[in-house]
């Protein structure tokens, strides 16, 4: 028998708004409330919200959290210098694999955060624990499921946050990409987001978490869910974990190189040895189809210099064709030509850097 699925604290507004709920990772989450499409299009040319409390805060304290922290993932926290500041890094295995990616953020030396997904949070806080004890680090691991966190989303969403909530206008309106304030203890409001659009995600106490949901769907921004947002962070070019990396895909194979820092040798982070010795990288790429038909993952595709793999697919909204990214032989270039195995038709499709999407609009591929 297996158990029952687990639901956020907005379950009961979801229900209320009408949505569909899926399975998704173990969570009772909402797939869309109506029209999948309209509300991506709601996040691209206006506003949209979506309950990300599936997702994990892990509260990392204690006076060795610094160095803990440069051991555990593959992005350097001695980058981080400003309170609020926040990195995105993959945390690996010894094989260079992706345990998961996630996102660090700084509030002193001796007080971080990390955010994790929601399908592999046990397994990433077994993990960290493992690593704690085992480099014998002073450092404390608090997963924090009583909180939520609501991502708003969209050329409108700072705004409508502002409106109803004036009170964190002063603290949040300075805020530059990827930086975060903290408010009232438990709230805290950062300059992030999973669709290439503008926004905040904000972290707060469970019990806070409907009214400041049912504020802004008063105030005009539209609730979203998952459908929505896999298009919105497909067309970003934003990886999928489970999808577009897992444990036997070192961040090379995933387009995820910029996330890892060998800049000080002396860091040797777990999953390091590994990546200095790996010998056969692959390019990932984005594709867009040039005929009808849908990407989807797993789909082969042909090039000049062998097969490739589509990791993620979808068709694009924004763009009204089909886009995808591709696990694809080293040499294969923006611009090639390929083929994709669309349900036993080879279909034309042209390799494309990413995003496709940037601030609602197409980004043009010559």
């Amino acid at each position: 028998m297996s158990a029952p699925l687990q639901r956020t604290p907005l379950y009961d507004a979801h229900i209320a708004a009408g949505a569909r709920t899926v399975d998704f990772g173990g969570w009772d989450m909402p797939v869309n409330y109506g029209s999948q499409i309209e509300e991506h299009h709601a996040v691209r040319q206006a506003s949209g919200m979506f309950d990300v409390s599936h997702m994990l805060n892990v509260d990392v304290t204690g006076q060795g959290a610094y160095d803990f922290l440069r051991r555990l993932i593959a992005n350097d926290v001695a980058r981080l210098t400003t309170p609020g500041k926040a990195l995105y890094s993959c945390m690996l295995n010894p094989q260079g694999g992706v345990i998961d990616d996630l996102i660090v953020y700084f509030f002193a030396s001796d007080t971080w955060r990390v955010v994790v997904n929601a399908g592999t949070a046990d397994k990433d806080v077994a993990w960290m624990r493992r690593v704690a004890a085992s480099g014998k680090f002073d450092v404390a691991i608090a997963p924090r499921r009583d909180l939520a966190m609501v991502a708003v989303q969209g050329p409108e969403a700072r705004a409508k946050v502002w409106a109803v909530r004036p009170a964190w206008k002063a603290a949040t309106e300075n805020l530059t990409p990827f930086s975060g304030a903290a408010l009232d203890g438990d709230t805290l409001v950062a300059r992030t987001g999973y669709t290439g659009e503008d926004g905040f995600e904000i972290v707060l106490p469970a019990a806070q978490a409907t009214a400041f949901w049912n504020d802004l769907a008063a105030a005009g921004v539209r609730p979203c869910g998952l459908g929505a947002r896999d298009t919105l962070r497909l067309e970003a070019g934003m990886n999928l974990y489970g999808q577009d990396m897992d444990e036997l895909i070192h961040p090379d194979q995933a387009g995820l190189t910029w996330t890892v820092s060998l800049k000080d040798a002396a860091r040797r982070f777990i999953g390091r040895d590994a990546i200095e010795q790996f010998a056969t990288p692959a390019a990932f790429l984005g594709l867009k189809l040039l005929d009808r038909g849908v990407m989807r993952s797993h789909m082969k595709v042909q090039t000049a210099l062998g097969e490739g793999e589509v990791t993620s697919g979808t068709m694009s909204p924004t763009l009204n064709v089909s886009v995808g990214f591709a696990r694809l032989p080293v040499g294969v270039m923006p611009g090639d030509a390929v083929q994709v195995d669309i349900r036993g038709k080879w279909v034309p499709a042209q390799v494309c850097k990413m995003p496709f999407v940037r601030n609602g609009k197409a980004v043009e591929h010559a």
